[in-house]
């Protein structure tokens, strides 16, 4: 029977009709209202969203809104949202951070106390199911020209073997010449090194510790481009001696963000933050990805000078909630490192910022044990990997790795539509081409699916949404055919700070976006987009919707290598078997999301399921177990543990 419009429905169209012979001789813009109503029709449509998909804004409460410029799912399948000071260096002077926690289950939100500010901290999921947050601000950014204070690091050295000390914030160090400098942060400086050789001859070799100074007071004269050592105000004799400062040089120009070495661990069950072991270097962007065994490794950053770090990396051991040396090696901030076969890790020349041009920018294999770096090549726009999006395509078995968009250093306003993919089971493995996206497009957000096809949203194609350029777009990859398919567009614009990420209903929830300007002609600022919309597959729609698989009882428990079974009424027309790492993503970079494909035998209302004895496919952890049906219609997803 053919579909015939309601009465109402007729009158709209009767109205509107009329509305656009008025427009068309008096009023444009009403026009423009008429075209909205039937664009809203149109998508509303149950054979348009069983096609593209729907989306939905979420109505969250006043006081539970957030700049969320982090976004990690837990495994009790609440997302935590983390602000921090949110990019407002108001609230951090006042003090004010901030952590949401949303229950997208029921639509409910709580507000979490917040320790530091973890604004652009880094995070991963760590094998017990708590979220490990480490680094964060310390200090905003002083811009060129703003700078009153000649600013720069003080490496203050202790020649005393026999104990450390610590300087608080506000110790004055002054110059041979007698100017003040003031430190803006404490100072742990370790005792000295002794050492002594098979001749009984004793070395000392003295420690350091950095940290930023500023001068006691404003005025050219305290800048200075000449070495120095800088005497410690208040220490006499012996300590006046051992404890001294070292400067190259203290100038008035521009001085970064920097960084936080406190670490914290969220228990997703207490619903708070546990302090941990700090870092050994401060670090503002950085990386963190979870090897095979559980540990966590910590890359790149703005240490607590502003300075991007030089290699110096490390790993968190959830054991001992302490931090050792890892293998040195230098990355750009954020740099997307996957973990991919025997425990190397895959750079795929994404990042999002901090570092010249000219360092660290090239793609490759990384082995940590022998610490080499073995280059990729192939991929087209190699000067436009900032900001670009990436992922491990699913399944993770056939180790491909995607590059997305992306854009110049800084604040170009180059951006690509390139995309590439790269297989590193090859011998040597290079990028080649990938279908290109709608248009150059940076920041934009990818989420692999149940179905093992990857969504990708939003983005801008010029700087942080600069001139009006947000692209209010969304399409869906799939890696057998190498095509994109459109999806339903997203009403909220999505560039900086903003997130995706992938809810255990096989939805895919959209936060944050922090835009320069608020118009075409940048006149106006921009300000944090702190809706939340949720977007719904395809999938859900429909008849597919209506009849998703079900998994029932099985164990929580799994064993790499080892078989576990679920009941199912549905096993006879399940097609896959997935195992997802939840999400844990910042500044379009999402180095946990994985989908595992596993074994499967169908029995009479059961699977049994076999996992891959690999832990560089399945790092420990809590994982969502999915079965998908011959149509692509995926189950609300199951936890279950991988010890």
């Amino acid at each position: 029977m053919p579909y015939r419009p309601s009465k109402q429905f007729k009158k709209t169209l009767i109205g509107t009709g009329i509305t656009v012979v008025l427009a068309a001789l008096n009023a444009p813009a009403t026009l423009g209202f008429a075209q909205e109503r039937l664009h809203e029709y149109r998508i509303s449509r149950p054979e348009y969203m069983a096609r593209y998909g729907s989306w939905e804004v979420m109505d969250v409460p006043s006081q539970y809104q957030t700049n969320a410029i982090h976004a990690a799912l837990l495994r009790t399948g609440k997302v935590l949202l983390i602000a921090g000071s949110g990019n407002n260096q108001e609230e951090f002077d006042a003090g004010t951070f901030a952590t949401i926690l949303w229950d997208p289950a029921d639509d409910t939100f709580e507000r979490i106390p917040t320790p530091e500010d973890l604004f652009c901290a880094g995070h991963a999921q760590l094998a017990d199911g708590r979220m490990l947050v480490a680094g964060g601000t310390a200090r905003y950014e002083v811009l060129d020209g703003d700078v009153k204070r000649a600013g720069g690091a003080m490496r203050v050295k202790n020649e005393n073997p026999d104990e450390p000390r610590t300087f608080p914030e506000g110790t004055r160090f002054r110059s041979p010449e007698g100017k003040e400098y003031v430190s803006t942060a404490p100072v742990l400086v370790p005792r000295a090194q002794k050492t002594t050789d098979d001749a009984g001859e004793v070395t000392v070799t003295a420690s350091e510790a950095t940290v930023f100074v500023e001068a006691a007071e404003e005025g050219e004269e305290y800048v200075t481009d000449e070495a120095a050592q800088y005497e410690i105000v208040g220490l006499k004799g012996r300590a006046a001696d051992n404890l001294y400062g070292l400067a190259e040089k203290i100038d008035l120009g521009k001085q970064d963000f920097q960084g936080l070495r406190d670490s914290f661990e969220f228990d997703p069950v207490a619903e708070k933050y546990v302090r941990v072991d700090p870092m050994a270097e401060a670090r503002w962007y950085p990386t963190l990805v979870t090897l095979p065994d559980g540990t966590v490794l910590s890359v790149s950053g703005l240490d607590e000078v502003g300075e991007i770090l030089q290699g110096d990396n490390e790993i968190y051991d959830p054991k001992t909630r302490s931090w050792s040396t890892g293998p040195k090696r230098y990355f750009p901030t954020y740099p997307a490192l996957f973990l991919v076969d025997d425990g190397k890790l895959f750079y795929s020349g994404a990042n999002a910022g901090y570092g010249p041009a000219d360092k660290g920018r090239v793609p490759g294999i990384w082995d940590l044990g022998a610490n080499t770096f073995d280059e990729v090549g192939g991929i087209k726009d190699p000067d436009q990997l900032e900001t670009a999006s990436s992922l491990l395509l699913p399944p993770a078995q056939d180790q491909q790795v995607m590059v997305l968009g992306g854009g110049g250093v800084g604040e170009s306003e180059k951006s690509t539509a390139r995309t590439a993919i790269v297989d590193l089971t090859r011998k040597d493995p290079a990028y080649r081409d990938g279908p290109r996206l709608p248009e150059p497009t940076r920041y934009l957000n990818s989420v692999i699916l149940p179905d093992d096809t990857v969504f990708t949203t939003g983005g801008s194609r010029d700087y942080r949404g600069r001139g009006d350029s947000d692209i209010l777009a969304a399409q869906i990859y799939d890696p057998e055919t190498e095509e994109f398919t459109e999806a339903a567009a997203p009403e909220v614009g999505r560039n900086y700070h903003a997130e995706a990420l992938l809810l255990p209903d096989g939805r895919v929830a959209t936060f944050g976006s922090d835009p320069l300007y608020a118009d075409k002609d940048n006149t106006r600022l921009g300000t944090f987009e702190k809706r939340i919309e949720v977007y719904t597959p395809p999938y859900l729609h429909g008849e597919r919707g209506e009849n998703r698989p079900v998994i029932g009882d099985g164990p929580v428990r799994l064993a790499p290598g080892g078989e576990a079974t679920f009941a199912t009424k549905d096993a006879a027309r399940i097609a896959k078997a997935r195992l997802l790492r939840p999400s844990a993503v910042t500044h379009v970079t999402d180095v946990e999301q994985r989908s595992v494909a596993l074994g499967m035998e169908r029995g009479s209302g059961e699977v049994t399921l076999s996992v891959p004895d690999d832990r560089s496919l399945l790092p420990p952890g809590w994982y969502m177990l999915v079965l998908t049906d011959d149509a692509g219609t995926p189950s609300v997803a199951k936890w279950v543990h991988l010890p």
